[in-house]
């Protein structure tokens, strides 16, 4: 979870509890399994306030998909800047423009918040097998093509891509290594074995996941189909 306005607490099966902040990086890595909430801070209740951030799956590799679950946090300040002409923004996670951020994840991986200035432009090397950008504001051109923002654009692999705004533009990248084999999702269940989603499907509809502490009332029932 990557906020830009607004708060957000965070509980888990773990005993985490956390309040999300604009910029910080929560890293929260479900394994063999995990329950978390998401609440609006209870000394913001009641005001006007707005939220806005992303948030990302990332896929584990083959081999660790089932390793013990874990939440971590890294706090906005920890996070390298980045300050060229006409770019800047954060490094989130992994390398870019020379920098790393300290996040670490269990494949390489690469997560970028990038703002350009009017007529500005940056390359995104081919460095990363799998690349994206996702564009939150503004519009990016790419080799004369005009994209508008709420649109993720996915590269070929093993090119150098080169993005442009004439207006400026704010938009996040995202790239890392592919996986070794197919991924199935179904609802919050993510896994190369469809029997394995089957049988997490069972141990939620039956009880079997652990609760969140401090957050034990709710419960989110199966979806149907």
């Amino acid at each position: 979870t990557y906020l830009f306005d607004g708060k957000i607490r965070h509980r888990d099966s773990l005993g985490t509890e956390m309040v999300i902040a604009p910029g910080d990086v929560n890293l929260m890595t479900a394994g063999r399994g995990i329950v978390h909430s998401e609440r609006t801070p209870e000394e913001l209740r009641g005001a006007p306030m707005s939220v806005s951030g992303l948030q990302t799956w990332l896929a584990l590799p083959d081999g660790k998909e089932e390793i013990a679950p874990v939440f971590a946090n890294t706090s906005v300040i920890r996070l390298p800047e980045i300050d060229a002409e006409g770019v800047s923004g954060r490094v989130v996670i992994g390398e870019f423009s020379g920098l790393r951020s300290p996040v670490a994840t269990a494949s390489d991986t690469l997560y970028a918040d990038l703002r350009l200035a009017a007529g500005a432009s940056v390359k995104i090397p081919a460095d990363a097998e799998e690349r994206a950008i996702y564009t939150l504001e503004g519009e990016v051109s790419i080799a004369g093509d005009h994209f508008p923002a709420e649109r993720l654009l996915v590269f070929k692999p093993g090119e150098e891509i080169v993005v442009s705004s004439e207006r400026g533009a704010h938009f996040m990248l995202f790239g890392g290594a592919s996986l070794g084999s197919k991924r199935y999702i179904w609802w919050n269940f993510v896994s190369s074995s469809k029997e394995r989603i089957e049988q997490a499907k069972e141990e939620w509809k039956t009880g079997r996941f652990d609760i969140v502490p401090g957050d034990e009332e709710e419960f989110i029932p199966l979806p149907e189909g």
